[in-house]
C-alpha cells in the first residue's frame, strides 16, 4: 500500500513535541503510538521505530512516534519513563486530530517504554491494546537474581574464564566480593517475596495492576540474549498477578531467541515489525492485507521468527 510520511509539532504542559506520523494512503480506525524506552528519540536505537512505522504503514496501519519533553526536538526538562503520562496523552490526542477516522490507539513500547504503556492504558480510553517489547520490570533484587543465574553460571561453564584464571588475570578476591554482594541482594528479594517486607506496588506489580485495569488484549515480546528479557521472565514466574495475565485470554507472547535487547539486526528488526502486524490483525485491530498473515506463533512459544 501506498503512505507517506509528514512531520508535526503539538503542545504537551506548555513545551512543544515532535513527532513523525507514517500514512497510510486508506483511512484506518486503529493506529500505532511508538512509546520510546529511554533515554532515546523517536528513530530509536538501529532506527528501529523507523523500520516499524514503514513497515505497518505499508500494511495499511498508521503510525506516530514522537519525542517526550526534553528528548530529541522536543522541548522542556528531561524525565524518565515514570513522568511521561501526560507526553503520551497529548501525542494521542494529536495523533487523533492527524488523522481522520482514527478512534483508537495501539501504545507499543520498548523497556521502559513498555513500562510507560503500562501506566498510561487505564487512564485513556482511546488504547486498544499494548504491544510490550522487552518490558522493563527491574527491582534491585530481581536484577541481582537475574545475574546470578545467567551471568555467574555461564562465567563458571566458560573456558575462557578459567584460562583468565589459571593465568591470573582475574580478581579473585574483587569477583568473590561480587558475588557474595549479589547473592545478599537475591536473598533479601526472596525473603521480601515470602511476605516478610515485601513493598507496596513496587514496578513489577504497579505495571501489572494497571496493565490489569486496562481490560485491552496485548503481546509480549522477548529477547533471547538479554538480561532485560530475562528479568521479565523472573518476575512472570515469581509474582501471582502477572502469571495471571500472561495465562489470560488477553496475551499474546513471543521470543525471538537470538535476538538482543534492541534488534540490532535488520533481520530481526524486520521479524519484529511483521510479528507486530499479525498480532494487530489477529486481535481484530487492523485489516488483513491482501498479501495474508505472517503466522503468529501460539502464546508463550519461544521461537526465532527471523531463522
Amino acid at each position: 500500500m501506498n503512505w507517506r510520511e509528514e512531520a508535526i509539532v503539538f503542545e504537551c504542559a506548555g513545551e512543544t513535541l515532535v513527532g513523525v506520523l507514517a500514512l497510510p494512503e486508506a483511512s484506518a480506525r486503529v493506529g500505532v503510538l511508538v512509546v520510546v524506552g529511554g533515554p532515546q528519540y523517536r528513530a530509536g536505537s538501529h532506527r528501529q521505530f523507523v523500520v516499524l512505522s514503514r513497515h505497518l504503514a505499508a500494511s495499511g496501519v498508521p503510525v506516530m512516534r514522537f519525542d517526550y519533553r526534553g528528548m530529541g526536538d522536543s522541548t522542556g526538562a528531561a524525565r524518565d519513563f515514570r513522568a511521561v503520562d501526560e507526553d503520551i496523552e497529548a501525542a494521542v490526542s494529536a495523533f487523533a486530530n492527524q488523522v481522520p477516522g482514527l478512534e483508537q490507539v495501539v501504545l507499543w513500547g520498548l523497556c521502559d517504554g513498555a513500562s510507560a504503556a503500562c501506566f498510561h492504558a487505564p487512564k485513556n480510553p482511546r488504547v486498544a491494546g499494548l504491544v510490550l517489547v522487552n518490558p522493563w520490570v527491574r527491582t534491585e533484587a530481581g536484577q541481582a537474581e537475574t545475574y546470578l543465574k545467567h551471568y555467574y553460571s555461564k562465567r563458571l561453564t566458560d573456558l575462557r574464564f578459567w584460562k583468565k584464571l589459571v593465568r591470573g588475570n582475574v580478581d579473585i578476591m574483587g569477583s568473590l566480593r561480587s558475588l557474595v554482594a549479589t547473592a545478599a541482594k537475591a536473598g533479601g528479594g526472596r525473603a521480601r517475596q515470602a511476605g516478610r517486607a515485601l513493598p507496596v506496588r513496587d514496578l513489577p506489580d504497579r505495571m501489572a495492576h494497571d496493565l490489569d485495569r486496562s481490560g485491552v488484549p496485548f503481546a509480549v515480546v522477548l529477547s533471547g540474549r538479554d538480561y532485560v528479557a530475562r528479568e521479565f521472565e523472573q518476575v512472570a514466574r515469581e509474582r501471582p498477578a502477572w502469571r495471571r495475565l500472561l495465562n489470560g485470554t488477553r496475551a499474546h507472547t513471543v521470543g525471538f531467541t537470538t535476538a538482543d535487547h534492541t534488534f540490532s539486526s535488520g533481520e530481526r528488526r524486520d521479524a519484529l515489525s511483521r510479528a507486530t502486524w499479525d498480532w494487530l490483525v489477529r486481535t481484530g485491530l487492523a485489516p488483513v492485507s491482501e498479501d495474508g498473515l505472517q503466522r503468529w506463533r501460539p502464546s508463550h512459544e519461544s521461537v526465532d521468527q527471523a531463522g
